[in-house]
Parts: C-alpha cells; structure tokens; sequence
C-alpha cells in the first residue's frame, strides 16, 4: 500500500484534476497522437514512453517524498504561449505543433502546482514525454537522398556500373529504388529514444551523457547506409534470390539489432558506477501547502487551459461548411473530358471534393491533364499541408515514381515541379524501360492565396482561420506528357500564364458561394 505524505494530498489532487481537464479538453489532440503509433511502424516506439516515464518517477518515490510541494504560479505564464501554440497547430491542422504544446501544458502543470523542487527531480520523466510525439517525418526525404547517395557511391567504389535518376538506379543485374522504408527514419526514432534513456541511467556527467546520444544519432545513419548497400550487393550477388520483397526488410531489422546492441555494449564500458537514483533528501518541514495558494493557482490553470479551445471553437463556427461543389473549368478554347491524362492518380488522401480530368484544345494539340483536390473544416486526416499528402506515394504506388524535382516561376509566382516516370511491366526489379513520363506543376491554394511552400501554406491558412474566414484550401496540379510539354515545360507555362486567373476566380466562387449561403 501506496502511503503518501499529508503535504502532498492538496496538492497531487489538483495537479490530477488539472490534468483531468486537459485530457479532456484536448482528448481530440491526444488521440490523434495515439492513432500514429497505432498506425505508423516509424512511430510505434511511442507505446512505451508512457509506461518508462512512470517507471523513472516511481523508482524516485523515496526522493519525492522527502520534498514539500509547493505551488509555483511564475510556470502558469507558460500556458498562455503553449496554448497558442496548439491553437496555431489545431487552425494549420500541423500535428506535431499541436501535440508539443498539450505536452508542453502538461508539463508545466506540475512546477505550477508541486513547485519547482519536485519539478527539478522530475525534469527528465517529464522531458522523456516529449519522444511521444511523432514528430521527425519531415526528415524522410532527405534520408532517402543520403542513403541512395551513400549506395550509390559503395556500388561504384565496388566496381559495380550504376545509373542513377533520383531515387532509383540501376546495375547489371537489376533496377532498385529506394523507398520510405529505406530512409532508416525508424531506426533513427527508435535509437535517440533508447540511446537517450541509456544515456540518462548510466551517467552522471552531462558531458557523457549528450556525447552518447550524439552516437546514438549518427550510429543509425551510419547503420542504414550500410544495410542498404549490403542488400543491394545480396540481391546482385544472387541473382536477385535474396534481399528482395519482405526479406530486405528482414534482414535490415536483423542488422539494426545487433548494430544496436554493440553500440550499448560499448557504452556501458564508461557508465557510471552510482548512475542510480539520487539519494533521498533528509526530509524537510512536514508543513501543508496554504489552500488558498493552490486554490488560486488552480483555479488561474484550469481558466488557462480552457481558453484555446474557446477561441478554436468560435473560429470554427465562422468558418464555411457543407460540401463544396467543384464544376469543370470553362477555359475559352478548350475543352473539358472527364477523363485523367494517364493512368497516375495523386496521392492527396480525404479531399472534402475534387476533379481530376483533361482539357483537350479546340484547334488541336496536346492535352493538359488538370487535378484540384479541395479541402473544408480541415482537420487530422482531412488535410491539405501535410506529409502523407504527395504526388506519388512510394510505398503504395508500384506504377509511377518520383524523377526529379524542381521549382518554376510565372512571373512573381513560384510553382513546384517534378517530372514523374511511369514503370514498365514487371515494377522496379523487372528492369524494364519508362512507358510514360510527366511533367507537373504544382501549387497550394489557401483561401484566395497561392503558395508553394508548405510552411507558408500552414501559417496562413493557420492566420485566416483566426481571423474567422474559414479554412478553405486546395491543391492544383497541371500537367503534360513531357515530349508534349516541350523545353522548359512551354505548354504548361503558357497554360498557366493565360488560364490561372480563371481557375483562381473558380476556386473563390466555390469559397464565396458557400459562405453566403451560410450567411
């Protein structure tokens, strides 16, 4: 049986009905947290945060025990920042942000009721919370590029021939590509957890400590580079009977662990000797907390804390809603066909509407392929700015991949484009030629605005939400066969140059037209 100290009683109630509270107001945020590790192997490491941070506190229940809990209301300041920060993140629907400030006001609920003494014996349970978050995915593509610039370069020094076109190359025995899977972010996610954790138990010098977890960062890198490079070589030497299909993955898990286990075995040559839990202090005044303090305190965080889903749910309410209808665009001299250019379907996932077809030109000529995925009341799962949302998804798409990328501008406009490649019968190891390529324009629409950054995108989508002028979005893809498309993607450009106006004031129609219909 659990004895706790009478200075404690007060105070640890409220800290849990302020935690109550917030579980409760932000149960949506924290969910959505929950349903990525559910569904992301990348991620799924988060499981066991929770019950390691529970198990770092309990092993310093003496410690905690001998202390005095003492409200510090100077750490409610920090509420205010960390609810605009989630209120920022709810109305640019960016998880990560949102996630890092429920956190974040956890957190600092308990210097604000237990005082800063608790709070500083604490700091590392509470810290270890944070690797909860599934935040890192942003680093995806360019740990795909190091690790097919790494292969590529092993291969070579072996004296293999390769050709290489972004992400995919090809050597004598075959053509590979390397894919999400091969980037090593889970290895990357899963080593800085544990190696931070490691670092934590068995040194007492910071100096030690943040030298491990800078190993415990590279060491993975190091380790993905050299499983990708050994699998290629398995599949060449093999005639392509090993390493291929499931089994690379196999093996790259394999060849994680035991690279792992090595780094940890050398590590612990240097831990520390008394890297245990500190010592219990002599225990203090076995004096109660003023009710009046905490009451005030609590009262000032509960009053906090609801404040952000207030202001989050009067800008909904001013938001647009209902379904958008999205019509054919009417551009003088063409005409429209309810039918894709090509057999590539973007990868933008629950659109709230969207149109994808062609338009043909009336006096002749090649056609341009034209998608608009259109986003409404956005929300996790429902929108536009978001990693999951791109032009091929790598893991899923077996017929298309991603060529090269590239950035255009129509006057003062900047547009993202890529050239994508279509794969022959028999997919990426058939070694077959392209049967198609595409050239794509790319472009944001944020509530009569457009953008080519993603980050831009966010902000100001984030900004009109607040302002309570809805958070109506989408995304518009053009696009030609690249012979068709010619130097310097001329068809696309002059497309675009006489026609976005149009497609511009359709988008808005759709924007207004709902808007005053709610009006």
């Amino acid at each position: 049986m659990i004895h706790l100290p009478k200075p404690w009683r007060l105070p640890l109630f409220g800290l849990i009905l302020a935690w109550g509270l917030l579980a409760a107001l932000y149960f949506s945020t924290g969910a959505a947290m929950v349903e990525i590790w559910n569904r992301s192997e990348t991620f799924a490491h988060a499981w066991v945060v929770p019950p390691i941070s529970i198990w770092l506190v309990w092993r310093m229940r003496a410690e905690l025990a001998a202390l005095t809990p003492r409200p510090a209301p100077l750490w409610l300041l920090a509420l205010p920042p960390l609810g605009l920060l989630w209120l920022a993140g709810e109305l640019a629907s960016t998880n990560a942000a949102t996630q890092f400030a429920l956190l974040g006001m956890g957190v600092a609920l308990v210097p604000a009721l237990l005082g800063t003494a608790v709070a500083g014996r604490l700091a590392f349970p509470l810290g270890f919370l944070f690797f909860a978050v599934p935040f890192g995915d942003f680093l995806t593509p360019w740990l795909m590029e190091r690790t097919a610039d790494f292969t590529v370069v092993a291969l070579r020094a072996t004296g293999i021939p390769v050709f290489r076109e972004a992400l995919q190359f090809v050597i004598p025995s075959g053509t590979w590509s390397v894919v999400q899977a091969c980037s090593g972010i889970r290895y990357l996610m899963a080593s800085v957890m544990v190696g931070t954790l490691f670092a934590y138990l068995n040194y007492r010098s910071n100096a030690k400590r943040w030298a491990f977890v800078g190993v415990a960062i590279v060491t993975p890198l190091v380790a993905n580079w050299l499983r990708a490079y050994m699998i290629v070589m398995l599949g060449h030497l093999s005639g392509n009977k090993l390493a291929v299909g499931v089994d690379h993955l196999i093996y790259g898990w394999v060849f994680f662990g035991v690279i792992m286990l090595a780094m940890f075995m050398i590590g612990a040559r240097w831990a520390d000797a008394d890297a245990g839990p500190a010592p219990a202090p002599a225990p203090g005044e076995d004096r109660e907390v003023a009710p009046g303090r905490l009451a005030a305190t609590l009262a000032a965080a509960l009053l906090l804390l609801a404040l952000p889903t207030g202001m989050r749910a009067q800008a909904e309410r001013a938001g647009a809603h209902g379904e958008p209808q999205l019509a054919a665009p009417a551009l003088p001299g063409w005409t429209w066909v309810a039918e894709p250019l090509s057999n590539w379907q973007p990868s933008f996932q629950n659109p709230a509407a969207s149109l994808h077809g062609r338009l043909e030109p009336a006096a002749g000529g090649a056609p341009v392929g034209v998608y608009i995925g259109y986003y409404r009341d956005q929300r996790p799962g429902r929108q536009l700015v978001t990693s999951v949302n791109v032009l091929v998804d790598d893991e899923r798409d077996k017929d298309w991949s991603r060529a090269a990328s590239g950035r255009a501008e129509i006057g003062a406009q900047a547009w993202r484009t890529a050239e994508l490649r279509a794969q022959a019968p028999g997919g990426l190891m058939g070694g077959g030629e392209p049967a198609q390529r595409l050239r794509v324009w790319q472009i944001y629409w944020i509530n009569g605005r457009p953008f080519a950054s993603d980050w831009q995108a966010k902000l100001y989508g984030a900004w009109q939400s607040l302002l309570g002028h809805g958070d109506d979005a989408a995304v518009i893809l053009v696009y030609a066969d690249k012979a068709a498309a010619g130097p310097g993607d001329a068809l696309l450009r002059d497309f675009l140059h006489a026609h976005w106006g149009r497609l511009d004031t359709a988008l808005r129609d759709v924007r207004d037209r709902d808007l005053t219909r709610q009006r």
